[in-house]
């Protein structure tokens, strides 16, 4: 499109690489769903950090409190890339007792907003709505998140923080991906 049709070039790559970063997340859900766990870890680059605090009811003054900080304090989830893969070969080698029998997800993103953009790396906020059954136990996850998305060959995300709303988990497991 031309600048006469309305649109500008900085306008058409910007909308290019928003959905450039909904491909992604697309992809990512499907993979997930899929069960396709080791394909889904490839989306992550080596140096990766994936990362879901607790969130903590605080006084409305307090706001920087609200959530356990990374590295430092209990989370539900602070790993890299090592303790990805640890997870991934523990559900797909079948030894994995919160998962037998296998649960069924569904992972929808929304409100995908490219915040950011430096060189080679994207700050994406999203929503997501995460959905776990097993047998007759299912569980609902919903929050934000934060990615840093980093250009190689393809978008990676380089770290990702999950905000659940939840302050208290009432699943009996967590051993899906988010």
């Amino acid at each position: 499109m031309s600048v006469e049709a309305g649109i500008s070039e900085a306008r058409l790559a910007q909308l290019l690489l928003q959905r450039e970063v909904e491909e992604l997340y697309t992809r990512e859900a499907e993979l997930l769903d899929d069960r396709r766990f080791s394909e889904w870890l490839e989306l992550f680059t080596d140096d990766c950090r994936y990362f879901m605090p607790m969130a903590r009811n605080v006084a409305y003054n307090r706001p920087e409190h609200e959530y356990t900080r990374e590295r430092d304090e209990a989370n539900w989830f602070d790993e890299g890339k090592d303790d990805l893969s640890k997870r991934v070969q523990q559900i797909e080698g079948g030894d994995h007792w919160a998962e037998e029998p296998r649960s069924r997800t569904t992972h929808v993103i929304a409100n995908v907003n490219v915040a950011e953009v430096r060189e080679r790396e994207l700050t994406v906020h999203c929503r997501f709505v995460v959905s776990q059954a097993r047998q007759d136990d299912v569980n609902l996850f919903v929050g934000k998140r934060v990615d840093i998305l980093r250009r190689g060959p393809g978008l990676q995300v380089a770290h990702r923080t999950i905000y659940l709303d939840q302050s208290v988990l009432h699943a009996s497991r967590l051993t899906t991906f988010f």
